[in-house]
């Protein structure tokens, strides 16, 4: 969480880190198993009985990753993340269905979706002559399923449908079941990006009707540059990375044992105590919902505004905006205080312009600009909620008056 620390009096304190929708601490228990494996120096290709060791290393946590996404260990692809993962499915997908049938050049997706994977279809398109659509979502973030039926009119073109399993800015938890049904009448593969469900919501590949699906270690207590795809057996993906054909050929490279290794340990740990977890959430997301109108009557919050906890939104997202700010400034501001957070996704943190997700659902540009976004973790307390809440007024105040 970083070596920055904020003075109250004498006391040296930690910062208060609401932001683990960009990356969690890793827990002890994945930590321990990765300094375990890095002192042993192996590929897990070679023959010779340290590779086999690695080897037997990865195939042990590949059956761990399955058993925690309701999968078959032949079905977990591992690569560096979620970035790669998603980049693996959708152009690893549209390019083998295109090859299949010259018209399948349309892909479909939500006008929310990360940049890992908007960013890939928009080079499909530019590049690559691909056509791609962008759902519309309603005021909350969630898809139009009346406009996937209408794009699946003519499913003999379509490519590829990607839905995110609950988005990164505003924790709405997208219609993916009813979008996976949809699709199947029409054997039209769909993908999505998992990474923020994963650990807080009840993720079940198996059961989720979907072909492909991407998640990240650095999300649920593991270590960052390892993640999955988890794809099925029988979908044809062209590779993106050639040469010794590791991963079902799908992707080449040397593994990197230990990090599999703890993104397996985090995972398993993830899965087993998700209830709990989700409820610990559920619960400090209230008070800080609470006490944030309390204190800035004018707030409003981004995305499903339910009770305490709602199957439509992540537990532990907080997404909200403050009239007469600048997100920026008050991150700033925040960040002085020693409260730290973010305007949206840390991906696209530094660049100047608003929320794509906020703008597709409809609000203008000055309300875009105006958000934060509180995310809790693991070890996030009523202490750092109640930071929040003595930090913010002031930093409103301090905000909205640079803007005069």
């Amino acid at each position: 969480m970083g070596t920055r620390r904020r003075t109250l009096g004498d006391v040296m304190t930690p910062p208060v880190y609401l932001d683990h929708a960009a990356t969690t601490p890793m827990v002890p228990e994945a930590v321990e198993a990765m300094v375990e494996q890095l002192g042993r120096a192996a590929n897990p290709s070679s023959l010779h009985a340290s590779g086999r060791a690695a080897r037997r290393a990865v195939e042990e946590s590949r059956e761990r990753v399955a058993a925690a996404l309701g999968c078959r260990p032949g079905e977990v692809v591992f690569t560096s993340g979620g970035t790669e993962a998603d980049n693996l499915a959708l152009k690893g997908l549209a390019w083998a269905r295109r090859s299949q049938d010259a018209r399948r050049r349309r892909l479909l997706t939500t006008a929310v979706e990360h940049h890992a994977v908007l960013d890939p279809l928009e080079w499909l398109a530019t590049a690559q002559d691909f056509v791609v659509e962008h759902l519309p979502v309603d005021a909350e973030g969630a898809l139009d399923l009346d406009a996937v039926a209408r794009a699946l009119a003519e499913p003999d073109e379509v490519g590829l449908i990607s839905v995110m399993w609950a988005n990164n800015e505003v924790g709405t938890v997208q219609p993916l079941p009813e979008v996976a049904a949809a699709a199947r009448e029409h054997g039209v593969p769909v993908h999505t990006d998992a990474v923020q469900a994963v650990g807080v919501l009840p993720v079940d590949f198996a059961a989720s009707g979907v072909e492909a699906m991407s998640v990240s270690a650095h999300k649920v207590g593991g270590p960052h540059g390892v993640g999955a795809l988890v794809v099925r057996r029988d979908l044809e993906l062209a590779p993106l990375l050639h040469g010794g054909g590791q991963e079902r050929d799908v992707r080449s490279g040397t593994l990197d044992t230990p990090a599999v290794v703890g993104f397996a340990v985090a995972l398993e740990l993830a899965v087993v105590r998700r209830e709990q977890h989700a409820a610990h959430l559920a619960a400090l997301r209230a008070r800080l919902v609470e006490g944030l109108r309390r204190v800035v009557p004018d707030v409003v919050l981004n995305g499903p505004d339910a009770p305490e906890w709602d199957t439509r939104r992540l537990p532990g997202n907080v997404h909200v905006s403050f009239p007469g700010c600048e997100g920026d400034s008050l991150l700033m501001l925040l960040d002085a205080r020693g409260i730290e957070c973010s305007t949206g996704s840390a991906c696209s943190a530094g660049v100047p312009q608003a929320s794509h997700v906020l703008l597709a659902m409809g609000r203008d540009d000055d309300a875009a600009r105006s958000s934060l976004r509180f995310t809790l973790g693991r070890p996030s307390s009523e202490t750092d909620v109640d930071a929040v809440l003595d930090a913010i007024g002031p930093a409103v105040e301090r905000a909205r008056a640079a803007r005069l």
